[in-house]
């Protein structure tokens, strides 16, 4: 603060009495008019405020420099945040003890068992079996019913229209037919 001096205040004085303004002793310093500028300009000295400075010439090594750091710290956040998600789904498996383990993952030399009704017993040793399948969409959650259609061979011809049955995966039958009946699970009222 400079130090006030008859002159300074003379000064202040006269430059209130053109401004309008009161002085600095009778009143506290009011904050400024706002200045005549446009909407447009203040936005712009907003976002000129936010900008980076301006750089020299960038050599493309020295880009490609940035880039790559830029990418390995996304990667980095990337991980981060994947191992959280695991150990929160890890918490949630681990809470849910009244739910029922799934099948075994499908591997090399497991053939794969399906459980439906079945739709049509008319071919012989052939059924058709309907499978109703549910699932929850990866991303957006929602719930995806669809069904799949079999076609299994049925050695005895044992299984009738509407019977629960499982069957397991073979070999291919015909064009159509890889899979098998190994049992009826419950039959049709």
């Amino acid at each position: 603060m400079a130090e006030e001096t008859p002159d300074n205040i003379v000064e202040e004085v006269e430059n209130a009495a053109e401004t309008g303004e009161p002085t600095g002793e009778t009143a506290p310093a009011a904050p400024s008019p706002p200045q005549t500028t446009t909407r447009r300009d203040r936005l712009e000295a907003r976002r000129a405020g936010r900008r980076p400075a301006q750089r020299g010439a960038v050599t493309p090594e020295q880009r490609d420099a940035e880039r790559q750091a830029r990418r390995a710290e996304t990667a980095k956040q990337r991980r981060a945040y994947r191992a959280k998600l695991k150990e929160r789904r890890a918490a949630t498996e681990g809470e849910r003890t009244d739910v029922t383990p799934h099948a075994p993952e499908h591997g090399p030399g497991r053939p794969r068992v399906r459980q439906g009704v079945v739709t049509s017993a008319k071919g012989d040793k052939t059924i058709t079996v309907k499978i109703d399948v549910v699932r929850r969409h990866r991303r957006y959650h929602k719930i995806l019913r669809s069904t799949l259609k079999l076609y299994a061979h049925d050695e005895a011809n044992d299984a009738q229209e509407g019977d629960t049955v499982r069957v397991v995966e073979c070999r291919p039958m015909s064009r159509t037919k890889r899979w098998r009946l190994t049992e009826v699970l419950e039959r049709a009222k």
